[in-house]
């Protein structure tokens, strides 16, 4: 495989194309990398990120339109207080936080 063209290069490729104010899901991404079973290894990618990336993880949360982050350096909640400052409406409920997918979700080509 060519230089920089390994599973978590096209992820983060992908999750780039994401704009803002919309979100995709985990197994989107997958899917638009040609792994549609991949969409733990999304997660995994998306997880070790160094703080301060230039990449949008913040687009990326589960089919059910739930944030489901599991990383104790970046709290469900920043990722909701990051999607708000993009003009994603998130609600809480029962101590989750949720996008309509609907109405947020990003439709690729």
């Amino acid at each position: 495989m060519p230089r920089g063209q390994n599973l978590y290069f096209r992820i983060y490729n992908a999750v780039r194309k994401i704009p803002r104010g919309k979100v995709a899901t985990y197994g989107q991404i997958a899917a638009l990398i040609g792994s549609p079973r991949s969409a733990r290894i999304v997660g995994w990618a998306l997880r070790s990120l160094d703080p301060g990336t230039k990449v949008p993880w913040q687009r990326v949360i589960n089919g059910q339109g739930m944030i489901s982050i599991e990383n104790m350096n970046c709290p469900k909640e920043q990722q909701a207080l990051v999607l708000r400052q993009e003009g994603v409406e998130v609600m809480q409920r029962d101590g989750n936080f949720w996008v309509d997918l609907g109405k947020y979700g990003w439709q690729t080509d």
